[in-house]
């Protein structure tokens, strides 16, 4: 230990002891040093000058500002805003600039003088518009699609402002097809089903087609019944402008399952051209029956196979067809293969026409307000033969229909159910089952939507 250290440890030593002897006093001093010492800090604080009293100097200095754009003028050129809207019937240029939010009276008086936007644009329903306009509303570019009957094909309506003033100009695009994938459960009807999951009253009409042989659609739903479908979209420029054929069905009636698929072998040929496809269940078995079951697209019947009283005998009697009920100018379409046996006005059945099948069947279609068919006539399945009308025996606008066989009358139902099919040809099985198996990993990822739906 050094000599330094020696000699503090030996004075911490006496001042211990001295401490400990007079501890008291020493409480006491150490404390009226800290209120001395707070007093003093206070009165330090107190005689400081108030800061209103001090001296203010202000100083004045030009700072220039940086260089900005001008705001105003630029985003009203750079900006610019989309809209996209419907055609309607009833449009002129005025109401359908107004509509999509244009405010330009030389670009509404181009619309009113191009004999292209006359003729294909302005009072043409359901034509798809998109716009393009500057801050201030004035038109830059308007653009129409809309579909034709040549198939994969749109037509595109061009509208432009140029320097010299505006420009009008047709092209032709090939559409797109893209596959939705949709589910969905019966509430109510089919129609309120398909609302609810937004599937176009189109498409449900061909799974009721589809279908249609082995469910009755207008009398056989039952609440919870479920379907599961994809079909086809046809776009242009991605936007979706119709809607194509349904590509695979699933539909769950009163618990009984069944299935549909769209199918035509690649590059099949038959007698020099592309054989037409057709709808099969998933095992290989064709849906096109040798009669359909219905006359008309998917309807309401208003009147079935069997006994009814009679709007005006008023009387009780058996109603040997069904009623079809449908608006004036509906088609009728023949339900199989025949000839039309006969094509005129017949007593109660006002204009009607009976056409004759194989197997000693007849059917027959009345009320009709125009007949498209002469006698001799060969008719195929689906071919429309008249028109809904409402003459004869009568009260308003249906298609009565009948089959007979061997001049006995039949449930048109029925005789669908009962009629035959024909099996996917065994050289094309292996290209449908191959198919086949995708259909069902789709279906089933549709089927996917519906539990999402209602977790």
């Amino acid at each position: 230990m050094t000599p330094f250290l020696s000699a503090g440890q030996a004075v911490a030593l006496s001042l211990g002891r001295w401490l400990a002897r007079h501890h008291m006093g020493v409480t006491g001093s150490v404390a009226a040093l800290m209120l001395v010492a707070g007093g003093g800090a206070y009165a330090l604080a107190s005689l400081a000058p108030d800061a209103s009293d001090l001296p203010v100097h202000q100083v004045m200095q030009t700072v220039q500002p940086l260089a900005l754009p001008d705001v105003a003028t630029d985003s009203a050129a750079a900006l610019v805003l989309y809209r996209t809207d419907s055609t309607r019937s009833t449009d002129t240029a005025d109401t359908l600039l107004k509509r999509l939010g244009v405010d330009d009276a030389p670009a509404a008086a181009f619309l009113r003088s191009d004999r292209i936007v006359q003729q294909l644009l302005l009072g043409r329903q359901g034509r798809q518009v998109n716009v393009q306009t500057q801050a201030d509303h004035s038109l830059s570019q308007l653009t129409a699609r809309w579909t034709t009957d040549t198939e994969g094909e749109f037509k595109r309506l061009v509208i432009e402002r140029t320097a010299q003033g505006f420009t009008s100009r047709i092209e032709t695009a090939p559409l797109v097809a893209t596959s939705r994938l949709v589910s969905g459960t019966i509430r109510s009807s089919l129609f309120a089903a398909a609302d609810e999951i937004g599937l176009p009253d189109v498409v449900a009409t061909q799974m009721a087609e589809i279908f249609s042989g082995d469910i009755d659609f207008r009398r056989a739903l039952r609440k919870d019944d479920r379907f599961n479908l994809v079909y086809e979209v046809l776009e242009g420029d991605g936007e979706p402008l119709r809607t194509g054929r349904v590509l695979s069905a699933e539909f769950v009636n009163a618990g009984k399952t069944f299935q549909a698929m769209w199918f035509q072998a690649p590059g099949q040929v038959a007698s020099g051209a592309v054989a037409k496809g057709g709808y099969y269940t998933l095992d290989g078995k064709s849906l096109r029956r040798a009669f359909l079951s219905s006359p008309v697209a998917f309807s309401r019947v208003s009147s079935g196979f069997s006994m009814r009283f009679h709007p005006i005998l008023k009387q009780w009697r058996a109603h040997l067809g069904t009623d079809f009920a449908a608006t004036t100018g509906t088609p009728a379409r023949t339900v199989g293969d025949g000839v039309v046996e006969f094509a005129g006005v017949q007593n109660g059945y006002g204009n009607v026409i009976f056409v004759k099948h194989s197997n000693n069947t007849e059917t027959v279609y009345a009320h009709l307000s125009k007949v498209m068919v002469k006698r001799g006539q060969n008719v195929s399945q689906g071919q429309t033969i008249g028109l809904v009308g409402s003459t004869g025996w009568a009260t308003g606008p249906h298609l009565h229909f009948e089959v007979r066989v061997g001049g006995v009358q039949r449930d048109p139902m029925k005789m669908a159910q009962q009629s035959e099919t024909v099996p996917v040809p065994s050289n094309l099985l292996p290209q449908f089952r191959l198919a086949a198996s995708q259909v069902k990993v789709e279906l089933q990822a549709a089927a996917t939507l519906d539990a999402a739906r209602f977790d």
